[in-house]
């Protein structure tokens, strides 16, 4: 037994939710410095749920506290976003630190502040936010509204059709739901009624399931309802869960409450599988409440909403009692029947409600009753049979209400009802209609079409299509995931009726999709399938209209015109713009430009000299046209002859921080009499005030500016006046308004070194859309050109990548979105703050040989700084100083030295110098190769590069390889490829690689996107090669033709090593594994000459496998070996390359080769 009782908990119970209370109270001082307020209060009215809940949480993977639209930078987002006009004045409070002429001014500032107040029409001053609340709580929400003392509302209240508390007061409404419930689940509307006409805010609250009362279990049903009460039968009616917990929801318990006694007991043994249960057996005139648990595999869960308390009693009381109108006497038809005694039998005996496992039966009670109560006995009979039993043989019916359970399916019956009072049993009443149990009724259809669409930048707007059978429909429930998790959560735990809903909530530029499943009494229909992924962000619309239309220089029959950009693009970039122009008293205007203009101005031709003319201003997207700018003042088309300059245009403001800002502007277009020799900048505390002072008393000589010393938090504007000889001309169009503080999210520029050793500049932006492109320039107006730095993007990250750092590349480098000029940054690439940059030595391995035979070899690099390291590897072995070999290595002359004596034959091989300075690191390597004693030197890397062939495609397995060949072995080259200019790597469709003789580029699976010019850049330390191929037309065509067919062309699956060393004497077997269709045909060559069997070699050809063996290897058996195989789609050659030395020789130590009689001696750098 559960005992019927509550309690409430007080936020001091739990310091979790004590805090949240504090975060509220932090809100609304904020908001009250804004002369607003908006409060959410939360109490918890069930200790026992919320405890549970709370601390499985984490378990079940509950909603966070993240929708519920109460953190500080959210509301302060939407304060500032409504409240413009009015949140940059100062508080009075301030005007006593001030002298006389300021605090005059502020007085000056603040009485028109008010003014403007008092003229503004009653609004919300922060709109309504969805907010997501868990079951049990109690939630209070309050709403302000704002109201010029010199107007008055004449309504303002709140809506919801649930009983709720709801207090109004002048300027305030404040809803209450205590104990809140998914029956709550819904859209709450605050209406506000004035002289000018109504405004509606709304908010959806959604609500969250408790945590299961199982492990597994389902979540509560919902929406339990009572009918046809009667004295000792109801009816109940409710909806299924939403989320059915680890498995379907198997049916329901229905349990009620007698209020006198306190304890719930369970109606049904039985699990009831549809949503309506008739309960009988129940005392007259006792106060009643019912409720309902769902039941899985796992157990029952949580209950229902319990229903409001039930009056059992006759619902035909009323009939019998008439009241003499004007007199209060009762007469009750009981008087008027004292006469009756054994009563008459019952009507109308029939099927009220019929299931596929019970029927109710109902009748009407005999007419003329009598004043004796009445009882009654119900009888049944099979069909063709004309025995009849009682049904109710072990129980009381007072009501003309019976549920029967105990029905054969497939059976009918007829049945009957005796009515029975102290004087005896009536006769059996008429027989009713054949009547049996009905037929299961089945779940509908999932809906279908589910579609997402772009909504807010937390919201998507998601419809989808009804099933085609639609009867008994009670609504749908909603779920969403994360594309690609399937991490499925409900979104409304309350059925929705109509077929489109805003989803709040979601994470911005994260990727969705979402699924929908019919309610209905039958239980709820199977998932729809998923929606498209949808990535969340706002959607588009027409940008909004320009503004600040100047006149920046005319000269009699031409004006040029500049404007402010909108202040939305509408979520797309803006295309262009479009004006119109008309004569100043003329109605009619005439478009100036059939085509978009790309820059925000415009020069206007065949005009009339003397006559005035307005202009007005379309911006206009991929969406379509805006509306039009406000139209512009009257310009009088006249010959600028003034000796002052015009005004400088195009203000922009960027790197917007703490207390500073950068400052942008161009030009005038009309420089007066004489050369333009500075700028004059001004700047105005407040978004609208006029008081205009000097930033400098020096003249700016450039047309940017970083200002500073600026007031954290407080607004700005800044105009710019050019000068020259005449004077000071005419000042721009003040700036927007910008509030002089950093913004949440706003990074730098970092500066660092990558894993390849190359310094490079990063940014990463805020916020961006899939239009939105990083600008990179320097000293804010210059472009970086291509040979000296590569650009690269990838999500909300750019990385600016210099390919050889000098002296030429130090400057002010800066970095803005082109759609949000504000969200930028600048680094100052001085020679003190450089990266050390070892991609590029000062100077590759050099040799010294001294007359007496001493060697040096040395390299240098850039300074270095103490944390320099320094590791050298011969062949494949680390080395330091000994008496035959003395290593020095001064970090601040970035030298490194290896001094030997005498060299010796055990002195040849490869030395590798690996530095290490930070993140910056390389390494390079120097050979010697022969076996001669007299040594020289060459530098191979630009012979190398030059050694390059002309790119090449060769077909694979996968796709083709592009590839260059050598001539010089390359482990030293830097090499990169590219793809329509874009550098290409190591991805999941391109795979880039090299040897001693090739460099080349898997392309795997390709499509006609892969069409294009492919380069191959190859940097020497000193200069950068290039090859290219124009893969494109017939020659991609080809290519692909070729992919159709290689899994059919003959080739070598596992082939031969590079190099065999064999001693003298021995046997020598090399064996490939050959595929192909049809079978190819096998060719061992030796020096590219054809091989047949003999005494010394031995071939042997099996289907897909080949081998040759070299009996009793001598001497002159070195050389090349190849293997040849070819089919009608295609060829392959595998080489090796067999070294056999003598008894007592070491074997060759590397795959080095032998190019001439004479030692050569080689430098390169391996990355």
């Amino acid at each position: 037994m559960e005992q019927c009782s509550s309690s409430v908990v007080s936020f001091q119970q739990h310091p979790q939710y004590y805090t949240r209370d504090k975060s509220s109270n932090i809100v609304k001082q904020q908001i009250n410095n804004h002369q607003t307020s908006l409060n959410y209060f939360m109490l918890y009215t069930n200790r026992e749920i919320l405890k549970e809940t709370m601390a499985a949480d984490e378990e079940y993977e509950r909603e966070q506290w993240t929708m519920f639209g109460n953190e500080a930078e959210r509301v302060e987002i939407d304060v500032i976003r409504n409240q413009q006009l009015h949140s940059c004045f100062p508080s009075m409070d301030n005007f006593t630190t001030l002298s006389v002429p300021q605090a005059e001014m502020k007085a000056s500032a603040h009485m028109r502040y008010l003014e403007q107040l008092s003229q503004k029409a009653p609004d919300f001053p922060i709109p309504l936010r969805a907010h997501t609340v868990w079951e049990g709580m109690t939630v209070k929400l309050s709403c302000t509204v704002q109201v010029p003392s010199s107007l008055s509302t004449t309504a303002f209240f709140m809506l919801k059709n649930v009983n709720v508390e709801i207090k109004t007061f002048d300027t305030k409404a404040v809803i209450t739901l205590r104990a809140a419930h998914k029956e709550h689940e819904g859209l709450y509307t605050t209406r506000l009624r004035t002289t000018d006409g109504i405004q509606e805010h709304s908010a959806f609250v959604y609500l969250t399931d408790a945590s299961a009362a199982v492990v597994g279990g389902p979540a509560s049903p919902l929406a339990v309802q009572v009918s046809d009460v009667n004295k000792d039968y109801v009816f109940l009616t409710w909806q299924p869960p939403s989320a059915d917990g680890a498995s379907p929801v198997q049916g329901y318990y229905v349990e009620r409450c007698d209020l006198g006694q306190g304890e719930w007991v369970r109606c049904n043994v039985d699990i009831q599988k549809m949503c309506h249960y008739p309960v009988f057996g129940l005392k007259e005139g006792t106060l009643y409440q019912f409720r309902v648990r769902s039941v899985n595999q796992a157990g029952a869960g949580r209950p229902s909403k319990a229903t409001k308390p039930v009056l059992t009693a006759d619902p035909l009381e009323h009939t019998r009692t008439m009241v003499d109108r004007g007199r209060t006497i009762t007469i009750t038809k009981d008087e008027l029947e004292g006469r009756i005694k054994a009563p008459f039998p019952p009507t109308n005996v029939h099927a009220c409600e019929v299931s596929d496992t019970y029927v109710v039966l109902s009748w009407t009670e005999p007419e003329p009753r009598g004043r004796e109560p009445l009882t009654f006995y119900v009888e049944r009979s099979l069909t063709g049979k004309n025995s009849w039993e009682m049904v109710s043989l072990d129980m009381v019916v007072n009501s003309p209400r019976f549920p029967v359970f105990d029905l054969v399916k497939g059976k009918q019956y007829y049945f009957r009802v005796r009515s029975v009072n102290k004087y005896g049993v009536s006769d059996p009443s008429e027989p009713s209609t054949p009547i049996s149990f009905g037929k299961s009724q089945a779940v509908p259809a999932p809906p279908h079409s589910v579609m997402a669409i772009r909504d807010t930048d937390t919201s998507v707007l998601l419809q989808w299509q009804e099933p085609k059978d639609k009867n008994g429909i009670l609504g749908y429930y909603l779920y969403y995931s994360e594309a690609g998790k399937h991490n499925w959560k409900t979104i409304n735990n309350k059925p929705f009726a109509k077929t489109r809903f805003t989803v709040h909530g979601l994470k911005t530029r994260k990727d969705y999709v979402f699924r929908v499943k019919c309610v209905s009494r039958a239980g709820n229909s199977s998932y729809s399938d998923e929606s498209q992924p949808i990535m969340v962000k706002s959607a588009i619309y027409v940008p909004s209209a320009p503004s600040a239309i100047v006149l920046l220089l005319c000269t009699g029959s031409e004006m040029v015109l500049g404007w402010r950009a909108p202040f939305s693009d509408g979520g797309s970039p803006v295309r262009g713009y479009y004006l119109d122009q008309k004569e100043k008293g003329m109605e009619i205007w005439r478009e100036v430009n059939v085509k978009p203009v790309k820059e925000r101005q415009f020069k206007v031709c065949n005009l009339t000299s003397g006559h005035f003319y307005q202009f007005r201003v379309f911006a206009a997207n991929v969406v379509g046209i805006g509306k039009p700018s406000e139209p512009s003042e009257a310009f009088l088309c006249e010959k600028w002859t003034m000796p002052e300059p015009g005004c400088p245009y195009d203000l922009e403001i960027r790197e917007v921080r703490n207390g500073s800002l950068v400052l942008l502007w161009a030009a005038p277009l009309y420089e007066g009499r004489s050369p333009v020799t500075g700028y004059l900048l001004e700047i105005s505390q407040g978004d609208q005030s006029e008081n205009w002072t000097a930033l400098s008393e020096k003249t700016i000589s450039d047309t940017r500016y970083k200002v500073s010393g600026l007031q954290v938090g407080e607004t700005y504007r800044f105009r710019v006046s050019a000068i020259n000889e005449a004077g000071v001309g005419r000042a721009s169009l003040p700036s927007e308004p910008v509030i002089a503080q950093t913004q949440p999210g706003t990074k730098n520029i970092e500066i660092g070194v990558d894993d390849d050793g190359f310094i490079f500049l990063g940014y990463e932006a805020a916020e961006m859309n899939d239009e939105s492109k990083f600008l990179w320039s320097k000293n804010y107006t210059d472009p970086i050109g291509a040979e000296r730095a590569r650009a690269e993007t990838k999500t909300n990250r750019s990385v600016l990548t210099f390919t050889d750092p000098s002296e030429e590349d130090l400057g002010l480098y800066t970095v803005n979105m082109s759609d949000n000029p504000q969200q930028s940054s600048s680094y100052d690439f001085t020679a003190e703050g450089k990266v050390v940059n070892l991609q590029a030595p000062l100077s590759a391995w050099q040799v010294e040989v001294s007359e007496k035979g001493s060697v040096r070899l040395w390299l240098q690099t850039e300074s270095l700084s103490n944390a320099a390291e320094l590791r050298l590897i011969f062949n494949d072995r680390e080395i330091s100083s000994t008496p035959h070999r003395k290593i020095n290595f001064d970090k601040a002359k970035g030298l490194v030295e290896i001094l030997f004596d005498q060299l010796s034959q055990e002195d040849e091989g490869s030395y590798t110098a690996q530095l290490r300075d930070g993140r910056a690191k390389n390494q390079f390597t120097l050979v010697f190769v022969d076996k001669s004693k007299s040594f020289s030197h060459s530098n191979p890397t630009s012979h190398t590069a030059l050694s390059a062939s002309s790119l090449k495609i060769q077909s694979t397995g996968e796709g083709f390889k592009l590839y260059c060949s050598l001539k010089y072995y390359i482990s030293f080259l830097k090499t990169s490829w590219y793809f329509k200019e874009k550098r290409i790597g190591e991805e999941a469709r391109t795979k880039p690689g090299s040897s001693m003789q090739k460099v080349w580029i898997e392309i795997f699976n390709p499509t006609e996107n892969d069409k294009g010019k492919y380069t191959l850049e190859m940097f020497d330390g000193k200069d950068t090669h290039k090859r290219f191929l124009d893969l494109s037309g017939q020659a991609f065509d080809d290519a692909l033709y070729f992919c159709l067919f290689v899994s059919d062309r003959a080739k070598v699956t596992k082939g031969l090593p590079d190099v065999v060393a064999i001693m003298e004497g021995k046997s020598l077997c090399l064996t490939c594994y050959i595929d192909g269709e049809p079978a190819p045909e096998i060719f061992w060559l030796r020096n590219d000459r054809e091989i047949f069997s003999q005494d010394h070699f031995t071939i042997t050809k099996v289907p897909k496998c080949s081998s040759i063996t070299i009996n009793n290897v001598n001497m002159e058996d070195s050389g090349k070996y190849s293997i040849f195989v070819r089919n009608k789609h295609g060829s392959e050659t595998v080489d090796v390359t067999v070294s056999v030395y003598k008894h007592g020789e070491k074997p060759p130590a590397n795959a080095v080769e032998l190019i001439s009689t004479s030692l050569a001696l080689s430098a390169f750098e391996k990355p």
